[in-house]
């Protein structure tokens, strides 16, 4: 049954196209989704994709790359882009259009055509583990405000955005990669703030909106939003009146198929109205055939109607088609062969949230507090990338020489208890240590003496450049 493959997007282990899969995109999969670790080069990732199109020209070919902490093009290196909790700081619309433009010319010259961002989820909860700095902020307005212009960028380009994750998972202190959250708002409480950024991303042209595998009892208690018909048909559709391409977040994910298993969580998927099924990292072609196995089954025994499978597969034909059209008809400006991005390190160090009174001296050592970063975001390198950096890990001992300031630098501090433990421990020993949060701090900013709101390569130099310029004023 094609149409079984038609919704499918899968990742894969390795740097070339595996030959199993190059058969199922030439027998009508959907796409493939390129993570980090598919990538070692420009030319290389160029190769890849025109491979994938190469077996199926009307492919999608999908990436995550948020410009910010979660970034696939520069997995290796740590992301040249500020992030969106820095953008919605700077609050210039015009500037996240440009940026989310840059992103997009970038993904055109590697071959990718869906980009899995931006991220419009409202961050609400401070101890949000798997969101945090990946949001605009804080408030509803301004996270539609930036949503809506970084969309606009996207896909001024040719590439299609997606805004993520519906219906919102800014309030949430559980991370849907190892579990299910549950949010307990109303769709009353949903529409003054979760929802707001979703209808400015639809106003703005999102052709994708990604689903999220979050529990909202008061909304649907039976079905996470991913498998819920009640969130899909009648309130994103419905209400809300998109009329694009449902994709899944990533169906390995615990809260998706955690009970049921994968095969099961896709026809849940379709069923309850999503488009493009969004498998995992490292799916192998046995798995995928379980899954049209299961997708196949569920036609035959009426579980899943024939009409909403090809509804879904046809949504996605005509997104590709769309895609490619587009390809070959708004060019890539010439400026955009260079090497790679810059962007202004003053101005993103100017949404810095500084404490007042901080001194920055001349000798002082940089000291990066490991914690392991959500799922998302991966093992890019984040922060700074400086010679002599020292690297602490929990257990790990810290000596500082005297008369040396330390800078110690963290993601969201106040979310691990050896972290403030070794903050709490060194501040009582070095009165002059600056406590740098390169994540979502807490409210009361208890463990962070400068917030940057963004741990990216981008804002590591802008936080070294901003060390540099405060020292020099204090001679």
């Amino acid at each position: 049954m094609r149409a079984a493959a038609a919704v499918l997007l899968p990742g894969f282990v390795g740097t070339t196209l595996p030959e199993w899969l190059a058969v199922r995109l030439r027998d009508g999969l959907a796409g493939v989704c390129v993570f980090g670790q598919n990538i070692v080069s420009r030319t290389q990732l160029r190769e890849l994709t025109d491979a994938i199109r190469a077996a199926n020209p009307n492919a999608l070919i999908a990436i995550d790359e948020e410009g910010g902490d979660v970034t696939r093009l520069y997995y290796e290196t740590g992301s040249p882009y500020p992030g969106n909790a820095v953008l919605g700081r700077i609050d210039d619309s015009e500037y996240t259009e440009s940026v989310a433009r840059t992103v997009g010319w970038e993904l055109r010259l590697a071959g990718c055509n869906l980009d899995f961002a931006p991220d419009v989820d409202v961050n609400s909860n401070p101890d949000n583990p798997v969101i945090g700095v990946r949001s605009f902020g804080a408030d509803p307005a301004a996270v539609a405000r930036h949503s809506a212009a970084w969309i606009r960028g996207l896909e001024s380009t040719g590439v299609a955005a997606s805004a993520k994750h519906f219906p919102g998972h800014g309030d949430t202190a559980q991370d849907s990669h190892l579990a299910l959250p549950v949010i307990d708002r109303s769709l009353d409480q949903l529409r003054m703030r979760e929802l707001q950024p979703f209808a400015a991303a639809i106003a703005a042209g999102s052709r994708t909106i990604m689903t999220s595998h979050i529990l909202l009892p008061q909304v649907d208690a039976s079905a996470p939003a991913t498998f819920s018909t009640t969130i899909l048909n009648d309130l994103l559709r419905g209400e809300l009146g998109f009329d694009g391409v449902i994709v899944t977040d990533a169906l390995d994910m615990a809260g998706a198929s955690g009970e049921i298993g994968i095969p099961q969580a896709a026809v849940r998927a379709v069923s309850a109205g999503c488009d493009l099924l969004c498998i995992g990292t490292e799916n192998t072609d046995e798995q995928l055939g379980e899954i049209e196995a299961a997708i196949e089954a569920a036609v035959l025994s009426g579980t899943l109607a024939s009409e909403r499978l090809a509804d879904a597969a046809a949504r996605n034909a005509a997104l590709a088609e769309e895609l490619l059209i587009q390809s070959g008809s708004i060019p890539i400006p010439e400026y955009m062969w260079a090497d790679e991005p810059e962007f202004d390190l003053a101005r993103t160090a100017d949404s810095f949230d500084v404490r007042q009174g901080l001194r920055v001296q001349d000798e002082r050592i940089l000291v990066t507090l490991e914690t392991a970063a959500n799922i998302a975001v991966g093992r890019a390198p984040w922060g700074p990338s400086v010679d002599g950096i020292v690297r602490l890990e929990e257990g790990g001992e810290l000596r500082i020489p005297v008369g040396v300031q330390p800078i110690l630098l963290g993601r969201a501090n106040h979310r691990h208890a050896w972290v403030r433990h070794v903050i709490d421990d060194l501040r009582a020993q070095h009165p002059s240590a600056i406590v740098v949060d390169l994540g979502w701090p807490g409210d009361d900013r208890a463990y962070a003496d400068v917030a940057t709101f963004g741990a990216s390569r981008h804002v590591g130099a802008a936080l070294l450049d901003w060390l540099d310029r405060e020292s020099a004023g204090a001679r």
